[in-house]
């Protein structure tokens, strides 16, 4: 409980934790969000990593921030976007060779003299991943904790592997530059400063609009 806690406290005050950090770890900062980043994307059971807020607070932090003790704490707006899109792709990468190799091998582990998960269910993510792969692979990314289990998934479904690296780049290069140059253009605005967790909560959701939308959508043609 007290780590979930102490996730929530890092997550709705982010700009205070990076401010802090990049004046403590200074050039080792920007390792350490290519870790967070990678992992977030890469690891399937460590959804609950920040992702669309950090790359917010880190476009903040590229045009400049500067504490109530007068502090100023700067990073790099093409090292940052350079080392976060390529966290991210890799991160994608990862992820679904983890999907392929480890996760449909145990979905296809037998118990008993059955299969785990009927082998009907993984052809249709199959199925589903080749006809509506490329637009999951990309949507995926705007949505929290999704983002992190769609290559995962894609890799259990088998999905063609040269057209999830094309898409996994195209998302990963979308993604990355839009929230961090948001970060970086409108993080300097008194409202933003002064309402930042109100911003983040705002940030999740217009990130799971695209989720609700395709919902509706699907609802509908039904």
């Amino acid at each position: 409980m007290e780590f979930l806690q102490s996730v929530l406290h890092f997550f709705l005050h982010l700009d205070d934790h990076l401010h802090a950090m990049i004046l403590d770890y200074g050039a080792w900062i920007y390792a350490i969000l290519f870790l967070i980043i990678f992992v977030e994307t890469g690891l399937v059971v460590m959804p609950f990593l920040p992702g669309d807020s950090l790359l917010f607070a880190a476009g903040t932090f590229c045009a400049g921030v500067t504490n109530e003790a007068g502090q100023s704490a700067n990073l790099n707006l093409f090292l940052v976007l350079g080392l976060l899109i390529v966290a991210a792709i890799l991160g994608d990468g990862l992820n679904y060779l983890l999907g392929k190799k480890v996760g449909l091998r145990m979905l296809q582990m037998k118990l008993r003299g059955k299969q785990l998960v009927n082998q009907k269910y993984i052809d249709q993510t199959h199925a589903f991943y080749e006809k509506h792969g490329p637009k999951t692979i990309i949507i995926a990314r705007f949505v929290p904790i999704v983002r992190t289990f769609a290559p995962f998934v894609a890799g259990i479904g088998e999905m063609s592997y040269s057209k999830f690296i094309r898409f996994n780049v195209i998302g990963g290069v979308v993604w990355v530059l839009a929230l961090t140059l948001a970060g970086y253009f409108f993080g300097g605005l008194d409202f933003v400063k002064e309402n930042f967790e109100t911003v983040i909560f705002g940030i999740i959701g217009i990130s799971i609009l695209p989720m609700v939308i395709e919902i509706i959508r699907a609802k509908l043609k039904k």
